[in-house]
């Protein structure tokens, strides 16, 4: 399979922008695409119709997907402001590529996923949700009980956190709610995630919990284990606490003899209640669950993804793949790293200028130990062989 990518910073004009990346990525790829996936910085809101239609045209067909995000990654880069548009390209998949739209459509009894169905078996696809309007959770659940063998990859769009709206990209048109995807029949593909906050104190099983309300861990209390943790952190590490620093994260496999940073479901810490003695968590959490505190931090983080990264490598022999996506948290980029580009840059550094593409995502999409989860502060890569 080939692959090529461009980034575009700076056009004012959408169509100038989506004429500019999509020129350039083919020029790159010597050839007709059978694939294109494409992301533009908020920036270009109202006019996302105009560039995903210019796109359409200029690549004459190409099935499209994407959406309009917060920031964008390209090869080595990443843009977190402006106007920008991140463009990957792709052809010799060995089955034709389908792009679809599912939409959820609540009933009397919960409700169904409709717009496409995935196939047991069906291996990768690339998937962009919105969040205020498509409950990625249930879907994911759905998959890891009945579809064994269809692993998503991807993220929560992010471009219109602000409306509580969203713009996702398919083929030539902006679809607003639901979500939009890719399958990658055929394709040689690896999903891999990388955490981003690493464990801190002890983890406990949670004794006593309502929906996302953590009552108890390890028979104590949930706030006199935060306590805790707070009163043994190293004073010189106590900022990381701060600012959102303190996250909860629960262990997505808790038969696992030792786990570590990379074994945990991240969720935000919302609040705690002293006087009852709970902690409320961005999730619900089921008693029996191992779970433990987390902390946001950037050298852990960096850690974590050089190593997924060098493990890939020497997946690959020590090969280039063809092509990455890269799909980042929007908590990550600046707002995590002291360095620009840091994990656009990390990818480079290991696999050298290979195509890149991608987008900050507000959740980020990807398997662990063959079950499908929604991420917070990872870095979710498809990799193509």
């Amino acid at each position: 399979m080939n692959a090529a990518a461009s980034l575009v910073v700076g056009v004012a004009s959408a169509s100038e922008a989506a004429q500019r990346a999509a020129e350039e990525a083919l020029a790159d790829l010597g050839g007709e695409p059978e694939l294109a996936v494409a992301f533009a910085n908020a920036e270009y809101w109202p006019a996302a119709e105009e560039l995903v239609g210019e796109l359409a045209k200029v690549l004459d067909g190409a099935p499209i997907v994407g959406c309009v995000a917060e920031g964008v990654v390209g090869t080595g880069r990443e843009a977190e402001g402006g106007k920008a548009v991140s463009l990957w390209l792709a052809k010799g998949f060995q089955s034709p590529v389908e792009t679809f739209a599912v939409e959820y459509l609540g009933t009397a009894s919960g409700g169904l996923f409709a717009g496409h169905r995935f196939e047991p078996g069906g291996g990768a696809y690339l998937f962009f949700a919105d969040p205020f309007t498509f409950p990625v959770v249930e879907l994911l659940d759905h998959l890891n009980s009945n579809v064994p063998g269809a692993f998503l990859a991807g993220g929560l769009a992010s471009g219109g956190v602000q409306r509580q709206a969203s713009k996702l990209f398919l083929d030539g048109s902006v679809v607003r709610a639901g979500a939009v995807g890719a399958h990658l029949a055929g394709a040689e593909v690896d999903l891999v995630v990388s955490q981003g906050c690493r464990p801190a104190g002890n983890p406990y099983t949670v004794t006593r919990a309502e929906r996302n309300v953590v009552h108890e861990m390890g028979g104590r209390p949930a706030y006199e284990r935060l306590e805790q943790l707070v009163a043994g952190f190293p004073d010189e590490e106590k900022g990381l606490l701060a600012d959102g620093g303190l996250q909860f994260g629960i262990a997505m496999d808790e038969y696992r003899e030792a786990l570590g940073q990379d074994d945990f479901l991240v969720r935000a810490v919302l609040g705690a209640d002293p006087a009852r003695g709970s902690v409320l968590v961005a999730g619900e959490v089921d008693v029996g669950k191992t779970v433990q505190f987390l902390v946001r931090d950037p050298g852990a983080a960096s850690r974590s993804l050089a190593d997924c990264l060098e493990r890939e490598s020497e997946a690959l022999s020590g090969r280039a793949p063809a092509g990455v996506l890269l799909f980042p948290c929007n908590g990550r980029g600046s707002r995590l790293f002291s360095e620009p580009d840091h994990d656009a840059a990390m990818v480079k550094k290991v696999f050298g200028s290979v195509p890149v593409a991608g987008f900050f995502a507000a959740g980020e999409l990807g398997p662990y130990a063959g079950k499908n989860f929604l991420h917070a502060f990872s870095a979710s890569m498809a990799i193509v062989r």
